[in-house]
């Protein structure tokens, strides 16, 4: 019991960090502003029934009560969750300050401060490749950028640990996220700044407010280590931390403890699906029509492993690689025990089916004998230059996603 309890402290210490961080003279000063710009055939608000419509602003997005203030206006469409089931999480909206303005490095300068074995976010749009380290991302949770033109929110939950990019726009109106400073079921809870509706973060729903209903498209992006991803992509440019308009202890982590395959969730209010440990890593997929979940425990052997499976009954190969570290282990995050790099594709290229199994650290496909890395690359053999379609994925903990998607099929071998 001790221990357990030490690993409670930890957390509530941690949690008090970020809130004192939050009030603290560094906050972000950029301004929250979203932008004007519509698409004329977007404007109008579906609601069911004979409910009234509300009146639009200028940008074509409803106007009405903001759900920070108030989470049971009579003017909201009703919510899809019970507003007494979002719990404060302790700062007030923006008081975790999302970064606005990102400023970007080239990896030879973002290595002086990374190391290896950290996890760092990959977002890959038309060949404009960035990353997020989640060093930064850990007292920020939100970054409001533009990729290869097209407008996102890189998120990232640490009380769940779910990294999950979105596009943000909405109704054909790009705004921006903050973070609203509630949970849902231990989860961020975000809000647009064009209506205030509040969304979750797993899924990307609205779930009170305005634009309650409407859904962001999730843009693929997933964690690999520093040692990864300066060695494939190179050219790539890293979210830089000593731009981010706020005064942290990056590369240290505030929730110490928080991942342990046998302890509980904190600040949950949810029931626990039981059929597997609520803090067990999870690789987790979901259709219109399916939600897989497979055990972490499970793909992992040695340097490198493949599991084969399907969604939709479409096979997916799962690549999964030792070397990046659990950023919510230890207090100094490069320190965090090895919980590897996971990648999810298709395994169909070109029509082809092929086969994979783990060569070493890397992948190798039965059928032509090419090396494939992590991030689903062919880099040496006949099919050298090819890269696989990604899945999209969320990497978190088992009790996170199954009080979102409680009919989830988990497969733990």
């Amino acid at each position: 019991m001790r221990t357990k309890h030490l690993k409670l402290a930890s957390i509530l210490v941690g949690l008090a960090l970020v809130a004192a961080a939050c009030g603290s003279d560094g906050s972000n000063s950029s301004e929250p502003e979203a932008n004007a710009e519509v698409d004329a055939e977007s404007t109008t608000t579906a609601r069911g029934g004979d409910d009234p419509v509300p009146p639009t602003g200028e940008d074509g997005l409803p106007e009405g009560p903001s759900a920070l203030d108030d989470r049971t206006n009579e003017a909201f469409p009703d919510p899809l969750v019970d507003p007494n089931d979002i719990l404060s999480g302790g700062p007030p909206p923006d008081g975790i300050p999302p970064i606005d303005n990102p400023v970007f490095v080239s990896t030879s300068e973002a290595d002086e401060w990374l190391n290896d074995p950290e996890p760092i976010l990959v977002v890959d749009i038309d060949g404009d490749v960035r990353g997020y380290p989640i060093q930064i991302l850990m007292w920020h949770e939100i970054v409001n950028d533009t990729v290869g033109g097209l407008p996102l929110a890189v998120t990232y939950c640490p009380l769940c640990n779910s990294a999950i990019t979105f596009e943000r726009t909405v109704r054909g109106v790009e705004t921006t996220l903050g973070t609203s400073g509630s949970l849902y079921f231990a989860h961020l809870v975000m809000y647009d700044r064009a209506t205030e509706s509040l969304w979750n973060q797993l899924d990307g729903r609205a779930v009170v407010g305005m634009l309650t209903g409407e859904r962001l498209e999730v843009v693929p992006s997933s964690t690999v280590s520093w040692a990864d991803f300066k060695e494939s992509r190179p050219d790539a440019d890293v979210l830089d931390r000593n731009s981010t308009g706020a005064s942290r202890p990056y590369g240290t982590n505030p929730y110490t403890g928080l991942d342990d395959p046998n302890g509980q969730p904190f600040l949950f209010n949810g029931e626990i699906d039981v059929r597997a440990k609520a803090m067990q890593r999870v690789v987790a997929i979901e259709t219109e029509t399916q939600a897989v979940a497979w055990s972490l425990d499970g793909l992992v052997e040695g340097e490198a492993a493949v599991t084969v499976g399907e969604i939709d009954g479409d096979p997916l190969s799962i690549f999964w690689k030792a070397g990046e570290s659990s950023a919510l282990d230890q207090s100094d995050i490069a320190a965090g025990r090895d919980v590897g790099t996971v990648g999810v594709f298709s395994s169909v290229l070109d029509g082809q089916s092929l086969t994979f199994a783990a060569d070493g650290q890397g992948f190798v496909d039965e059928e032509t004998g090419s090396t494939w890395n992590v991030f689903g690359d062919a880099i040496e053999g006949e099919l050298a230059g090819s890269a696989l379609e990604p899945i999209t994925f969320v990497r978190t903990f088992w009790f996170s996603w199954a009080a979102f998607r409680p009919g989830t099929d988990l497969i733990e071998g």
